[in-house]
């Protein structure tokens, strides 16, 4: 079990599972907020990484792509403050940090974790229904249809199209963009029916941001919508598996014995793989002895 505590928010790490929980403190963004506690999977995890400043620190973990439909929708964009996957270390438990992250760098070798895509999301995305009020309008979302509506900024051309239905089945996409500089953003639905390349601000498909406090949150309707959406590296389904056929039986249990010695020739082959790795200079001393002890104490 390996744990920091911090005002920004709390990780705790069981060797399968991070539990990451926003902290309380006025400087957290509403969009951690929001999304409270987040259950994160170690398959889903590509890497993790601390960085020490001079008076703070950064934790900060980087999920395989694919894995988050929040992570999808926002391509990247999401600040250092409002990006839930990282958190702010004080100068005081930069050893803490280390140590967390040696923990959860373990396990990924441990366990042999892929840094490939994924082809089906790892997480779920926020729950529905739910609505967020920001820019010019009003983006709600139950699951299956997505409703916008306008407020008194909207631009006049816009707002007399009225409130806008859209079936999740007529959209192909989700864009979410944040307002940067001059430059403002946009929470914006690619429909089937009506594609536009109109600006935010005349696009009946999309709510215009520009830049204040609540504009994160509506990232939370585009990871809702995305977590819904084809997952972007499943491909289509090969013809010959598409037809009906009978369904495989389901494999027989193996004898618990076979199993335990299953797992035992399993720790001894990846004690040699650590040992290779660690001869072929990819693995330093450091490394390779704590993965070596994280392979023994399974023995």
């Amino acid at each position: 079990m390996a744990e920091i505590i911090q005002r920004d928010g709390t990780w705790t790490f069981d060797g399968e599972t991070l539990r990451l929980v926003p902290g309380r403190d006025k400087g957290v963004s509403v969009l951690r907020k929001a999304l409270g506690e987040l259950t994160v999977p170690l398959r889903a995890l590509a890497g993790v990484s601390f960085e020490q400043g001079r008076k703070s620190g950064r934790l900060r973990l980087r999920l395989r792509d694919g894995a988050d439909p929040l992570l999808q929708a926002t391509g990247g964009k999401l600040t250092e403050g409002t990006d839930p996957y990282q958190l702010t270390v004080e100068s005081d438990r930069y050893g803490v940090a280390e140590y967390f992250v040696d923990e959860v760098r373990n396990a990924l070798l441990l366990e042999q974790v892929p840094s490939s895509a994924c082809t089906a999301y790892v997480l779920s995305g926020p729950s529905v229904p739910l609505s967020v009020s920001a820019g010019d309008g009003t983006a709600s979302f139950d699951g299956e249809h997505v409703r916008l509506e306008w407020n008194w900024k909207t631009e006049d051309a816009k707002a007399s199209a009225g409130t806008r239905l859209l079936a999740l089945a007529d959209i192909t996409a989700v864009e979410w963009q944040p307002a940067l500089g001059l430059e403002n953003g946009c929470l914006r639905f690619v429909v089937r029916s009506s594609p536009t390349k109109a600006p935010p601000k005349y696009d009946p498909n999309s709510i215009e941001l520009w830049g204040f406090k609540k504009d994160p949150l509506m990232a939370l309707v585009a990871a809702a919508v995305q977590a819904r959406l084809p997952h972007p590296g499943a491909g289509p389904a090969p013809k010959e598996l598409t037809a009906q056929a009978p369904p495989a039986p389901a494999p027989e249990p193996a004898p618990a014995a076979a199993a335990t010695e299953d797992d035992h020739d399993a720790l001894l082959r990846r004690l040699r793989e650590l040992g290779e790795l660690h001869g072929a200079g990819i693995l330093t001393d450091e490394e390779f002895a704590a993965a070596k002890q994280a392979v023994l104490k399974r023995l």
